[in-house]
């Protein structure tokens, strides 16, 4: 079974695949302060809890936009399951041209998400990961990496809000029941939930009329679902697809 590790900035994602088939995946929470033993640790009690044994963890892979996090997780998969785990980064075969400037600016997890969106639908495609930032990934028809946009994510804005001004609270992000608030909470919750599908909506007609056809829009990550009803351009949501995007990398540097 191969075990694959998304680092992102504010959880880890973790999958477990039988084949090509996802077997089991948890979400916990980032913690830079945390040792190799402490990741481990919380490791043995998910395996436990799920009824898997360590052993059968034949393959590792990571993909992480937290460099100090990147080796702890390597440690984990040598120390607790004797693996060399495949790190996502130059040297490894991807599959996919990167058009960026500089490749080595694009996130690890984009990458991933958008060789899973080719994989499954096709090109062109637009992936629309909604993590902490919400960033947008354009593939082409020929499947080549062509760039994308990144923005605050909806957490980060509300977060701003409450830590940038004086007198407005920290809220629950939900769909107001109107657009015309009548309280201070009411306000903000339109504020940033309308403008929030505005901001998406807008962002993916733009990449369409670019790259001057019909492109394909999937979703992921964590307010994906939520969302996806507010845009009838998204036309799936792939909770998992960081996951399956690195186990589709690690097929093609298997033999590497």
């Amino acid at each position: 079974m191969l075990l694959a590790f998304d680092i992102g900035n504010t959880t880890v994602a973790i999958g477990l695949f039988r084949g090509p088939d996802l077997a089991k995946s948890w979400k916990i929470k980032t913690d830079r302060d945390k040792t190799s033993d402490d990741y481990a640790s919380v490791l043995v009690n998910l395996f436990q809890a799920a009824g898997f044994e360590l052993r059968q963890a034949e393959a590792a892979i990571v993909s992480s936009v937290v460099p100090p996090l990147t080796p702890i997780i390597q440690d984990v998969c040598k120390d607790l399951f004797g693996l060399d785990a495949l790190v996502v980064g130059p040297g490894l075969r991807t599959g996919m041209p990167i058009l960026y400037e500089n490749p080595l600016e694009v996130g690890a997890d984009r990458i991933a998400a958008a060789v899973a969106a080719f994989e499954k639908y096709g090109g062109p495609v637009i992936v629309v990961d909604f993590g902490t930032a919400t960033t947008f990934d354009a593939v082409s028809a020929k499947g080549e990496y062509l760039g994308g946009a990144i923005a605050p994510g909806i957490q980060i804005a509300a977060e701003a809000l409450y830590l940038k001004t004086a007198r407005l609270p920290r809220i629950e992000i939900r769909k107001p029941k109107r657009a015309i608030g009548r309280t201070t909470v009411a306000s903000m919750q339109s504020g940033l939930y309308f403008g929030y599908v505005g901001l998406i909506t807008n962002t993916i007609a733009e990449i369409r009329g670019e790259l001057g056809t019909e492109a394909r829009v999937i979703a992921t990550g964590g307010f994906g679902g939520q969302i996806l009803s507010e845009v009838p351009a998204i036309e799936a949501y792939e909770p998992d697809l960081v996951l399956r995007g690195l186990r589709i990398v690690f097929e093609r540097n298997r033999d590497a």
